[in-house]
């Protein structure tokens, strides 16, 4: 079996990230961690906070396609999850005949990670802490 420390954090993807930013920030009352604007992307990244705990990433992209399977539409953009040992988990899940994607690594904090599909394709994400 997997061992799943916690959910490491929440994607989304806006329609319209100064609306979105102001509801999750001064309506829900998450605080910003950083907010970085990726210009070979033309997009923003903010990262929020609650309670000091680090739980959500907001996106901004240009028109982006309404969700349809892929996870760079509007809406849930993936689901991550905290994991020790990345290459642990991409075995286990080999072995269950779930396919994952090469690793990556986070240009930002320098940590490994990788995604699967769910039985919906909804995007999965395995972050080595």
């Amino acid at each position: 079996m997997i061992s799943i420390n916690k959910v490491h954090h929440i994607a989304i993807i806006c329609s319209d990230y100064q609306k979105s930013k102001t509801f999750y920030t001064d309506v829900l009352g998450l605080t910003i961690i950083r907010e970085i604007y990726r210009e070979e992307r033309e997009s923003y990244k903010l990262d929020l906070a609650l309670n000091g705990v680090y739980i959500l990433e907001l996106f901004s992209f240009i028109n982006p396609p309404q969700r349809t399977s892929g996870p760079e539409a509007t809406g849930l953009r993936h689901l991550a999850f905290e994991v020790n040992d990345i290459d642990q988990t991409i075995a286990f899940l080999s072995s269950k005949n779930i396919a994952s994607e090469a690793i990556r690594l986070d240009p930002t904090t320098n940590k490994r990670f990788t995604f699967i599909a769910d039985p919906d394709n909804l995007p999965i994400e395995f972050y080595e802490k």
